[in-house]
């Protein structure tokens, strides 16, 4: 593995190219219009995990289309409330796990509202959440979930997931233990990508921690890795030549070149210069366009671990020059 983008003098210019879809800002408003019909019942069942200092809740609440989707909430027993909250999406091909490998965050006295990811969970992390909605994205598509419903933004697998990322923030701000003013999204890869769209289609988040995000500056990252999961969309277009225009049409509506200047909330990015899985200037470009106030920590000789638990500590710090952090 080795630095195989641009030299980093010219990744902290790098904006990428922009292919911003007409009616992109109504696109999006009517996505969450349609998925807010159906109204916010949030159900949250207590479990007893054996984990004695925190309370730890199975989460069911109406993503897109009103359809269930799964989650985990954990809140540090005795913590004083409200809380600030940090909702987690999951990385590709992963689902919400078991509460037991979610336990930092509350350790350090945020409520943590984990969201799983429809149709996925069964590549690393469990999942326990289908995707209906995936009957009606007519069409083939190459395994995996970057192609499916890809000739149709309407259709399109990103659109629902990006809708249940903002129903995920809603439902969570619904609990009384949770802080609503107080909203942190993170995640890395996909997940990254996710909050990266969360915090551009939810302008009063109070903070954003992307890591590696997964679907930015989509054109060019197809063209310089051969690594899944872009390798999916280019295999695919390699099969579907006549429909190249199409389906990068459809990317378009999701891509997170587009999403970042929407968003307004402080963020901390994190990528890897030896990351072949989501290239650096794909990380660049999305950090580089982000609307509001930013830090990046870049990690020479990392791939895509986005930094693992080292990053934590800059993530919880980054937190707490912000003033977003628990009641002592």
């Amino acid at each position: 593995m080795t630095q195989f983008d641009l030299p980093l003098a010219e990744l902290e210019t790098y904006r990428g190219i922009r292919h911003e879809p007409p009616g992109f800002d109504a696109f999006w408003a009517r996505t969450l219009d349609e998925t807010r019909r159906h109204p916010l019942m949030v159900d949250w069942r207590a479990i007893d995990t054996g984990l004695a200092l925190l309370e730890t809740f199975d989460v069911t609440f109406p993503g897109f289309g009103g359809e269930p989707i799964r989650g985990w909430l954990l809140l540090p027993r005795g913590g004083r409330g409200p809380l600030p909250v940090v909702v987690r999406y999951v990385g590709y091909g992963g689902g919400r796990g078991h509460p037991f490998d979610h336990v930092v965050w509350p350790a350090a006295g945020y409520a943590h509202f984990v969201m799983d990811t429809r149709g996925q969970g069964s590549a690393w992390s469990l999942g326990a959440t289908p995707d209906p909605t995936d009957r009606a994205a007519a069409g083939p598509h190459y395994p995996g979930f970057v192609t499916r419903g890809i000739l149709d933004p309407e259709q399109y697998y990103y659109r629902r997931l990006y809708a249940d990322a903002v129903r995920a923030i809603e439902a969570a701000r619904s609990h009384p233990a949770v802080d609503p003013e107080r909203v942190v999204v993170l995640g890395g890869s996909q997940g990254g990508g996710m909050a990266l769209a969360a915090a551009a289609l939810v302008p009063d988040v109070a903070a954003a921690l992307i890591d590696v995000p997964f679907l930015s500056d989509v054109r060019r990252a197809i063209a310089i890795t051969d690594e899944l999961p872009y390798a999916e969309l280019a295999r695919y277009l390699a099969v579907h030549r006549v429909e190249v225009a199409t389906a990068l049409a459809t990317i378009d509506h999701v891509d997170g070149l587009n999403l970042a200047p929407r968003a307004a909330a402080p963020a901390l990015f994190s990528v890897g210069l030896m990351d072949q899985i989501t290239p650096p200037s794909t990380v660049f470009a999305a950090y580089n366009e982000y609307g509001g106030p930013k830090e990046i920590r870049v990690l020479p000789y990392s791939g895509h671990d986005a930094g693992d638990q080292d990053h934590v500590a800059e993530q919880l710090a980054f937190l707490a020059r912000l003033g977003i952090v628990p009641q002592p």
